[in-house]
């Protein structure tokens, strides 16, 4: 087993440590045991992979929001301040 058909799209420096380190036993391990080993590995790093993703997704999606919410701090606040002078306008 050799890492590099284990870690086709991924950097060693994206992988967790452990990972990587697990990735060494395992190549340690006689041919016969790599295997089972290896397929259940290569689903773990789809998982760390998949978890990357979605997290970089929500934190996109959190500074979306926030600007949104930036936005419409804005707008309601001028939307405040043209009320106040409209109400003053008509009590004159």
């Amino acid at each position: 087993m050799n890492s590099t058909s284990r870690l086709p799209n991924s950097e060693p420096d994206q992988l967790p440590r452990e990972m990587i380190d697990l990735a060494k036993e395992i190549a340690k391990l006689p041919a016969e045991q790599q295997p089972g080993l290896e397929a259940a590995y290569n689903r773990v790093i789809e998982t760390v992979n998949r978890r990357r993703r979605i997290l970089s997704l929500v934190q996109e999606a959190l500074s979306q929001l926030r600007l949104d919410i930036k936005y419409l701090m804005f707008d309601l606040e001028v939307t405040r301040r043209e009320r106040d002078e409209l109400k003053k306008g008509l009590e004159e």
